[in-house]
């Protein structure tokens, strides 16, 4: 029988737990199949007889320094034997728990050996992919899922988030509905979630899509349309309590001098889509419109014209063509209605909740638009 044979997954503890005599011919010899021989022989034999808790810190040694000795498809079926065993030896599991993801997902899971400094040790020292294994671990400790918080890496917030049995405090799943806000893929698994709250379903709601939406106003009984009016009554007040008086462009001259500015903006290639969000915020309207023409290539009429409109749909399109993300759309639109006299107006689809759109495909319905007046096909 060859080495490949007896290493694979269907070998039994049986035919590897060999007599006391063949254990000792493989500990003395010195051939790298003999050491993965006789380390699956003696973790088969403790599967069988698990150790007395006086000799396990020898035992430990030994096997972590065979573990270290045998290749990784060894190391492969030795993390396997060991996921669930309550001998294992810590150290050894520590090991296994830090090798490449293959050898280490079983132990991850499963190892009652791993404890929460060592997981959190592990979010600290491994991969990506190891960091999501320990979030997903069954009846993982608020300890372990606070430490997965506060690093705040969305891919691994995610999978804290889609794990049911995890401990999550009241206080840290706060923390991922205000994280939902920047990583959309928390949002589906939070509508969900087994501890999220009344409150906390509310503050969801605003910035999620319909279907989400009707998800939560499903689960919490909640009256979609008060809330949405609610959403937002809530954002105009606070747009209302916050702004200044605004200057209004009345001669040539100072709409000129924001036109160069635009243009001295672009030739020096700084001329960004952050820049046009904070124009807005700083309520210079103008300077908003000469550049979002100038960083989409459109007419300073067709952009005034789409912020008269009855309808924010156009706007919302040549926002997209420049690249401003539509997760801050609504709040922009709210400031720009705030120094454009209510204007565009609310009629119309909130066609920001469909989804994202391409760049080219939005510059192709502003313009359908901006000619006619009709909505758009993209």
């Amino acid at each position: 029988m060859t080495v490949l044979v007896q290493l694979t997954p269907s070998s039994s503890p049986e035919s590897e737990a060999t007599s006391l005599g063949e254990l000792l011919a493989l500990a003395r010899s010195r051939t790298g199949d003999d050491r993965q021989r006789l380390l699956l022989a003696i973790t088969a034999l403790c599967d069988a007889n698990p150790p007395a808790e006086e000799i396990s810190d020898v035992l430990g040694e030994v096997l972590l320094m065979l573990a270290h000795q045998v290749e990784r498809d060894v190391r492969r079926i030795l993390a396997e034997r060991l996921a669930k065993a309550d001998w294992a030896p810590r150290a050894l599991v520590n090991m296994l728990a830090l090798d490449e993801i293959e050898i280490a997902r079983p132990v991850l899971a499963s190892s009652p050996m791993l404890q929460d400094d060592d997981l959190i040790a592990i979010l600290v020292q491994a991969t990506i992919e190891h960091q999501i294994e320990v979030a997903r671990r069954p009846a993982l400790s608020g300890r372990v899922a606070d430490a997965i918080i506060d690093r705040a890496e969305p891919a691994t917030l995610t999978a804290l988030a889609s794990n049911r049995t995890a401990e999550i405090s009241p206080d840290g799943v706060r923390r991922l509905v205000e994280q939902s806000r920047r990583i959309a893929a928390l949002r589906a698994p939070l509508t969900r979630h087994p501890r999220l709250t009344d409150v906390l379903a509310e503050q969801l709601y605003q910035w999620v899509g319909t279907a989400l939406r009707q998800a939560i106003g499903a689960r919490f009984q909640i009256n979609e349309d008060d809330l949405n009016v609610s959403v937002q009554q809530a954002v105009d007040k606070a747009f209302r309590d916050s702004v200044v008086p605004v200057v209004v462009a009345e001669n040539d001259e100072f709409e000129e001098s924001e036109r160069r500015l635009i243009d001295k903006l672009r030739a020096a290639d700084q001329l960004r889509p952050s820049y046009l969000v904070r124009a807005v915020r700083e309520k210079r309207l103008n300077l908003f419109v000469h550049g979002l023409a100038a960083l989409g290539g459109f007419s300073v009429a067709e952009i005034r014209g789409a912020l008269n409109a009855g309808s924010p749909e156009a706007i919302y399109y040549a926002c997209s063509a420049v690249g401003i993300d539509r997760a801050v759309f609504v709040a922009m639109i709210n400031e720009i209605r705030l120094l454009n006299d209510g204007a565009p107006g609310t009629y119309g689809a909130q066609v920001w909740l469909r989804g994202s759109i391409s760049a080219a495909s939005a510059a192709r319905a502003f313009r359908a638009l901006a000619h006619d007046g009709q909505p758009a096909t993209v």
